[in-house]
């Protein structure tokens, strides 16, 4: 009701960049539910490289801050062979107030990073998770369930089936599906559908319809995919915080 009426602030349609729907699970004791949470990135010149903003507010777990740490392990590995990753970039779990743990969010931040760095909109009718290893590999979650029915529920009373709408999930978890009967007739009808991926670039190129991009032996992607507008966004910013050093050496500061 509250993502319905507008005070929970969660889009189920069209595209946004830096933006994207992580799927949590809340427990109540008796009673537990998914619902998607929208998690924002900022990316921008600076030094401070990866800034969790529940962890700096001291509303994060231990292994929610792993998750994070991951992250900035599979970037630097996969953009930084040869330069630094100059740059600052702020995650967020919007509108959460009681805490965030769990790296079930871990793939769905890095989505969210690399639309902020490409220029790339993601499909807000589509829900992620799944966790991520420093290799890119997607590794399985708790929680499955109820995760895509929350998301389900959500399109079906906030904007209505539009036949686009689904889930990302894990692909080791697709044996432990055992959903709702209206989910799966929804499914079956093609009006809601789960994708299963294994790494970061199935994930890539199904929430923002372009290729993602395989490096080549020189470690460049081919033109036009994300991952060669994120690695080209990453050098800008390594360009301008070397101009702006060199720049103030320069004038003796």
């Amino acid at each position: 009701e509250m993502i319905s009426d507008g005070s929970l602030l969660l889009d189920v349609t069209g595209e946004e960049v830096g933006q994207i729907n992580g799927l949590a699970v809340y427990d109540l004791g008796d009673f537990s539910f998914g619902r998607p949470t929208r998690i924002t990135a900022q990316t921008f010149a600076g030094r401070e490289g990866f800034i969790n903003i529940e962890r700096e507010a001291a509303m994060s777990g231990r292994t929610h801050d792993k998750g994070v740490m991951i992250l900035s392990g599979y970037l630097g590995a996969k953009f930084g062979h040869d330069r630094p990753l100059t740059l600052s970039a702020s995650i967020a779990f919007e509108q959460s107030y009681d805490g965030v743990d769990g790296d079930s969010a871990s793939s769905t931040e890095i989505y969210a990073i690399a639309s902020s760095l490409s220029g790339l909109p993601i499909r807000q009718d589509i829900a992620v998770t799944g966790s991520v290893n420093q290799m890119g590999e997607i590794q399985p979650i708790g929680g499955v369930n109820q995760k895509v029915e929350g998301m389900f529920d959500v399109c079906r009373s906030a904007a209505g089936l539009t036949g686009d709408q689904g889930v990302v999930i894990p692909h080791q978890n697709v044996k432990n599906l055992m959903l709702r009967e209206d989910v799966v007739e929804a499914i079956r009808e093609e009006k809601f559908h789960i994708y299963a991926v294994k790494t970061i670039d199935e994930g890539l190129e199904i929430l923002t319809g372009k290729s993602a991009g395989e490096a080549d032996a020189s470690g460049a992607f081919p033109e036009g995919t994300v991952n060669y507008l994120v690695a080209k966004r990453l050098g800008e910013l390594n360009d301008s915080m070397r101009g702006y050093f060199q720049g103030v050496f320069a004038n003796g500061s």
